[in-house]
């Protein structure tokens, strides 16, 4: 009787792991769409924009898209939020120098947009 009450304790016990392990993994996923969620609303890029209108908030953007890295718990979406965030710093830094290669920076941009999508699905 005993080794049939630690059997079903170690099944019950695994069953319980299994659980936690599923409910972390659906919030690590919710997570994970509310940060990129949150992400693609910051970053709002397009071929069309401005190189001014895009500098005027380059230094809060990359704060935010920081913020939103240390939010998720995926490394992909962390190491993608990071990288625009650093595009964004690079923006801000170039502004001293009038913007100079401002298409250079928008089509890095655009592509680490592409990259953000991508690890969000």
């Amino acid at each position: 009787m005993v080794s049939a009450i630690v059997v079903l304790s170690g099944v019950l016990l695994a069953g319980c792991d299994e659980v936690t392990s599923a409910v972390e993994d659906v919030e690590a996923a919710g997570d994970k769409a509310k940060v990129c969620t949150e992400a693609l609303q910051i970053i709002d890029l397009n071929a069309d924009v401005s190189p001014e209108s895009v500098a005027a908030g380059a230094e809060q953007k990359a704060r935010e898209l920081q913020d939103l890295a240390e939010q998720v718990g995926d490394q992909t979406v962390q190491d993608t939020l990071l990288d625009m965030a650093n595009g964004y710093l690079e923006l801000e830094e170039r502004k001293a120098e009038h913007l100079g290669d401002f298409s250079g920076w928008l089509q890095r941009n655009l592509n680490s947009l592409d990259e953000l999508r991508q690890a969000c699905l």
